[in-house]
């Protein structure tokens, strides 16, 4: 029920109405004079906010969904610009809208995409808004580790300068409009508003002169002098500023700068992370797709529906496995070595007749290939050399020993043939894949087996259980766990990997409220609990770690996921040091890492994988950014383990011996290691404080100037860029001055035959027009030459004169065509029309006497 009160008239609601349908957890707030704003949960248990009218509770005047989740939505509201905020608990974005009193009610101004989850949010006074920065609300994030601030700025050209009044109306002040006696017997004064206009702002006023002279004693009287730093310690009421050393140029003497001496470098450094905290040295990793050359496309009929506790294919250095969803539990098999378009052909498969639910490449072994099954069955395949030829129907081993289907299956990472399969049953199996049987069987699940992790050195197993229990198994000394101890809250999945050097165990499951959590526990105490833990986001996938031992960075992502994360784990506080994530265009369903022999050092890569989409597998490279890439990073590739090498046989482990991996360098012999790169001669940033300090004289400075524009302009005796160009063979300037002449005279040549076809045509005509009416008038004539009679007499005056002359006094009688290349030719054909229609005057003087006689 929506309830409003006014508790100074009656204890019964003034007006009631039915908000929201659900019982869950809602807010309420006025936004506006007469509006109310409530966010809680509808009938399908989605969450939403409405806007009512106080005048009129029957119905909401608007409502927005904000999508299906358990949090609780928190709404912060401004009244000076009618922005609210809108933030869920658990989630990892913050919307912004804006509330007006007409449609459209609530419309949409931001939506803001954070890094971490939300616990809590609150909003900064409007006194402590960047004005001058036109920030108009800022909101603070509470999450699990920090607080997170969210600016909203308007953009605007003067940011940074200008103050703008209409951004910025009078907002409330900080002192109260009267007490709550008054407000009982009826008051209703209003806070006084103040300008949040810098230069508005009240000025502080001066202590009186008694309260100077008692905090001068309390100050003097509770601290000491320290004489190797010549300041005193301030008091615990001062501000910041107090304790800052003094800048002024009466306490520095001579050339002095007048600043404390700086710490020493742990000092400082000590006082950075414990402002900042400690960060990575791999947190700017960048993670980019490598060149579509190697990239395999066209994939068709992919697998999507893979159980939860398998990782969806699975690669070596040679070749891929990847599920198909086709009848039969048929598996691709693509080689590395021959990217590009799959055909549309059907291509030959693994057959395994049963549907497949896990599936694992021998780590010491590019060809065997270890398919679990949904009839709780093994079945290894050899691939041959070079891929699959023809469909095999075949395996090469098969074994059963599990009563129900099988979970997920684990190779031993030091001995050869060794495998680990669990599974419905409750019970974790150790076969040998020489033999072909079950060598070893571990008990004590009391649900499903999530995840199981070999340990580094190959004598432990470590599990996750649906029951909340992590448990570690010595499968030699016994068939029961040796450690057991509490696991992540939720029941969704959850995967396990061993960090640094085997000491600890990473578990990545989810909490109560469904939330992806990451869980550390210490291999010597696992019933202690998780020593540490952190959130990640909301998802319904299991995120599933790889782990470089070399640099101690854990890559996390999930099916269905576009995001990777990155984590560095360390054994001391904070354990996780995220680093920079990597973001895939679109939906990914599993990335699966090669060995690291296939990094390439050059380009300082720690691990490549190879992302499976719905029609591509494209390798993704993992790189650290580095400025000297000429030289081997020693500092990132230290002595890496040969893991693509067994240590020792499955018969060998079992008997109770310990292999361990031999180490190599990846340093090319082509290349320095960065450690014993030649030194760098340091270069000063800043000059002593006495170039700072010290006057200079009129000369030195006109001296300075000089040289400073010399420098612009430049040394006048540097040759030309021109001259440093190189010339043309004589030979191929007479070439090309040969061929300008003959094109020159061609179209001179072209023009002038126009000329003389138009004048012989206009010729012809008026030749024509006199023999067909031999008695014209003068009129006529000048109608058939074009040329009137004064115009012609003109022109043959002015012919001999020069060209200037005729340019300066008759230029508007020989006004050039623009057809026409010049008006040479031009004026030409009008002497010749001249003399044409002089000559047709005087035969038509001389015709008209003869007429008159007749």
């Amino acid at each position: 029920m929506l309830r409003v009160f006014d508790p100074r008239a009656q204890t019964t609601a003034v007006q009631s109405a039915k908000s929201l349908p659900n019982n869950k957890d809602s807010r309420i707030l006025w936004a506006k004079d007469d509006f109310l704003l409530t966010t809680g949960f509808d009938m399908m248990r989605g969450r939403e906010a409405r806007l009512w009218d106080s005048r009129k509770l029957s119905s909401s005047v608007s409502s927005v969904s904000l999508g299906v989740a358990s949090g609780m939505v928190i709404p912060l509201y401004d009244d000076d610009t009618g922005l609210l905020v809108l933030a869920g608990t658990g989630d990892s974005a913050v919307d912004c809208f804006e509330v007006s009193t007409s449609e459209p009610f609530l419309s949409q101004v931001s939506h803001c995409l954070t890094d971490m989850s939300t616990r809590g949010v609150a909003m900064v006074p409007k006194l402590a808004l960047d004005v001058l920065s036109c920030e108009v609300m800022q909101v603070l994030q509470l999450t699990d580790n920090c607080i997170v601030p969210i600016s909203y700025q308007v953009p605007r050209k003067h940011t940074g300068q200008e103050f703008h009044d209409d951004l910025y109306p009078d907002t409330v002040g900080t002192t109260p409009a009267m007490s709550a006696e008054e407000w009982w017997k009826g008051g209703n004064k209003q806070v006084e508003k103040v300008s949040l206009n810098p230069d508005k702002q009240p000025k502080l006023k001066a202590p009186p002169a008694k309260q100077v002279a008692a905090k001068k004693e309390l100050i003097s009287g509770g601290s000491k002098e320290d004489p190797a730093r010549g300041s005193t310690s301030s008091s615990p009421l001062s501000t910041p500023s107090s304790s800052a050393p003094s800048r002024s140029p009466s306490s520095t003497s001579g050339l002095s700068s007048g600043f404390l001496p700086s710490p020493s470098p742990s000092q400082s450094t000590k006082a950075i992370q414990s402002m900042l905290g400690t960060t990575s040295k791999f947190r700017h990793i960048q993670g980019a797709m490598m060149h579509r050359d190697t990239h395999i496309t066209n994939l068709r009929g992919l697998n999507l529906t893979t159980p939860g506790e398998s990782d969806g294919f699975c690669v070596n250095s040679q070749r891929m496995a990847v599920p198909l969803a086709i009848s039969g539990g048929q598996i691709g098999i693509f080689e590395r070595s021959q990217p590009g378009r799959i055909p549309d052909t059907a291509l030959p498969t693994i057959q395994n007749s049963v549907n497949v639910v896990d599936l694992s490449w021998d780590p010491f072994n590019t060809h065997r290939l270890a398919v679990a099954c949904d009839d709780a069955k093994i079945r290894v395949w050899q691939v041959p050399e070079g891929g699959l030829k023809e469909t095999l129907t075949e395996p090469e081993v098969i074994m059963q020993g599990h009563t129900e289907k099988i979970y997920s299956i684990k190779f031993h990472p030091l001995a050869s043939g060794l495998l680990a399969s669990s599974s419905y049953d409750l019970s974790v199996r150790l076969w040998n894949l020489e033999s072909g049987e079950q060598v070893k069987l571990l008990t004590g699940h009391q649900d499903q087996i999530f995840a199981m992790a070999w340990s580094p050195d190959g004598k432990l197993l470590a599990t996750v259980c649906k029951d909340g229990k992590v448990r570690i198994y010595d499968p030699r000394k016994s068939t029961a766990p040796v450690q057991e101890g509490p696991g992540p809250e939720g029941h969704r999945g959850a995967r396990a990997v061993w960090v640094c050097e085997g000491k600890y165990l990473l578990v990545s499951g989810f909490d109560s409220r469904s939330e992806r959590v990451l869980c550390l526990y210490s291999a010597d105490s696992l019933s202690s609990g998780a020593v540490a833990s952190t959130s990640i986001s909301i998802s319904p996938s299991t995120l599933i770690p790889f782990y470089d031992p070399d640099t101690s960075v854990v890559i996390l992502t999930a099916k269905g996921d576009t995001r990777v994360h990155i984590y560095e784990v360390v054994p001391e506080e904070p354990y996780f040091m995220e680093c920079s994530s990597f973001n895939s265009p679109e939906p990914h369903k599993g990335l699966a890492f090669l060995p690291k022999k296939e990094c390439n050092v050059r380009d300082v890569e720690i691990a490549v994988g190879l992302l499976l989409n719905k029609t591509t597998i494209e390798p993704v490279a993992f790189r650290v950014p580095r400025v000297k890439k000429e030289f081997f990073q020693d500092d990132v590739y230290t002595e890496t383990a040969v893991c693509w090498e067994a240590a020792l046989t499955a018969s060998a482990w079992l008997s109770g011996s310990n292999g361990q991996h031999k180490k190599i360098s990846l340093k090319p012999k082509d290349m320095t290691p960065v450690s014993e790169a030649p030194k760098e001669a340091p270069v000063k940033k800043y000059m002593p404080s006495s170039f700072y300090l010290e006057e200079k004289t009129d000369e030195q400075k006109k001296e300075e100037l000089l040289s400073a524009m010399v420098a612009k302009l430049g040394n006048r005796d540097d040759p030309l860029p021109q001259e440093s160009f190189q010339g043309v063979e004589d030979d191929e300037w007479a070439r090309y001055l040969a061929q300008i002449i003959v094109m020159g005279v061609q179209v001179v040549g072209r023009a002038f035959a126009r000329a003389l076809q138009q004048e012989i045509a206009a010729s012809q005509a008026a030749a024509q027009a006199r023999g067909s009416a031999g008695q014209h008038s003068a009129a006529a004539a000048s109608s058939i030459t074009g040329m009137s009679l004064q115009e012609a007499q003109q022109i043959l005056n002015i012919s001999t004169l020069t060209p200037e002359e005729i340019q300066t006094n008759y230029d508007h009688l020989f006004k050039a065509n623009d057809k026409t290349v010049g008006g040479s030719f031009y004026l030409q054909s009008k002497v010749v029309r001249a003399k044409e229609r002089l000559d047709e005057e005087v035969s038509i003087q001389t015709q008209q006497p003869n007429q008159k006689s007749q």
